[in-house]
């Protein structure tokens, strides 16, 4: 079993270090992360400048590659360079912080896991709540449980699983649930400040604001102590309103 693990959080994150200690019996696990944090690049390739890898030690112990680019990035030259074909696995994460809603879409830690799927492999991203006391080595091991599932079964293709962690103790989680992604907005604002220099600056900032009656969402599930799995996939086409459209008449783009 060849897995590549990556983040984007960097490889000097906790998250990913933890998740490599619990996962090493399963394979050969080979990590190529961000050499900083990327949080929230999305999807992004590095095109206007060239990517460069250096080999990362912890304590004198060998971790890893760092890359100076995005988690996609991290995932494309693995594969094609590093790892010399594909891994049988990816895996993104331990992200500190949920990757729940629209958010998801901000990710660079669900984007690594889309390339992956992309790629034809099968991915998974694994986040970790924040709001309460994180405990990353609890959510590692509750992470090599489903990880080990997903080995078990397998991803249909095209398909990856974006899994969120609540940060409650392991006795408090009440169980998984399956869920789909929040597709509502959030609230979101910007801190307009002024710097030293008497210039304005922006900082976004803003709280959740979601619906609670939505249940069978990945915000809700963690809110209420449950892990969220929700299957996701690249394809974008809104299939339904292809025949619908496709009746409105188009004559060179005009009506």
């Amino acid at each position: 079993m060849r897995i590549l693990l990556t983040n984007d959080d960097g490889i000097y994150s906790p998250g990913i270090a933890a998740l490599k200690r619990v996962i090493k019996d399963l394979g050969d696990v080979t990590v190529v992360a961000p050499d900083v944090e990327q949080s929230g690049v999305g999807h992004s390739v590095t095109l206007s400048h060239p990517l460069r890898v250096r080999e990362v030690y912890v304590d004198k112990e060998f971790l890893g590659y760092g890359v100076n680019g995005s988690p996609a990035d991290c995932v494309k030259l693995a594969v094609f360079e590093i790892m010399k074909g594909q891994p049988d696995l990816v895996i993104s994460g331990i992200n500190l912080g949920a990757n729940v809603g629209i958010h998801t879409l901000y990710s660079g830690t669900v984007a690594a896991s889309i390339e992956g799927a992309i790629l034809g492999i099968p991915s998974v991203a694994i986040s970790l709540e924040t709001s309460g006391v994180p405990d990353i080595s609890q959510a590692a091991q509750i992470a090599k449980g489903i990880i080990d599932c997903v080995l078990h079964h397998g991803l249909p293709k095209g398909t990856l699983l974006n899994i969120n962690i609540p940060s409650v103790s392991k006795d408090k989680i009440k169980g998984i649930r399956i869920t789909r992604q929040y597709a509502n907005g959030f609230d979101e604002r910007f801190d307009k400040r002024t710097d030293p220099g008497g210039r304005t600056y922006y900082w976004l900032a803003g709280g959740d604001g979601y619906e609670m009656d939505e249940h069978d969402t990945d915000i809700h599930a963690i809110k209420e102590g449950y892990i969220s799995i929700t299957p996701l996939r690249y394809d974008l086409t809104n299939h339904e309103l292809i025949p619908k459209i496709e009746k409105w008449g188009w004559k060179r783009g005009q009506r």
